[in-house]
């Protein structure tokens, strides 16, 4: 069973700020789906994973570089990005925080969220421009 778990809460301080500036910047970045989860429990591959996808090839790319922009002003650098080049699959590896971003057609595919299903869902608290 899904739990959610709220991005701002101070037991979970360690997932906000950069939860929430990944998501924010995709959400600004028009990027759709946006979907966090806590996989602590099932996985010693990271702690979070985000979920997006752009429209296009060029938009995955577009965002996932704006991502890495906005990170580096709280100084997080990725230790690994894969996909920068194609743009189908943009994934940003931050170590506790994995960020994976698709074209529609990707996703679809691959279907990420079913890998963990049993994590926690986190709210996210997006804010329009």
């Amino acid at each position: 069973m899904l739990d959610t778990i709220d991005c701002q809460d101070e037991k979970h301080e360690d997932v906000h700020p950069i939860i929430s500036t990944i998501a924010q910047v995709i959400y600004d970045k028009s990027g759709k789906n946006v979907y966090a989860v806590d996989i602590r429990k099932m996985s010693t591959l990271c702690d979070y994973c985000i979920i997006a996808e752009g429209t296009v090839d060029r938009h995955v790319k577009a965002i996932g570089q704006s991502v890495q922009r906005e990170l580096l002003v709280l100084g997080q650098k990725p230790i690994k990005v894969e996909g920068q080049q194609e743009g189908h699959w943009v994934i940003l590896d931050y170590l506790n925080v994995m960020v994976h971003i698709l074209t529609p057609a990707f996703r679809e595919k691959y279907r990420l969220e079913r890998l963990w299903d049993e994590g926690n869902i986190i709210d996210l608290k997006l804010e329009s421009v």
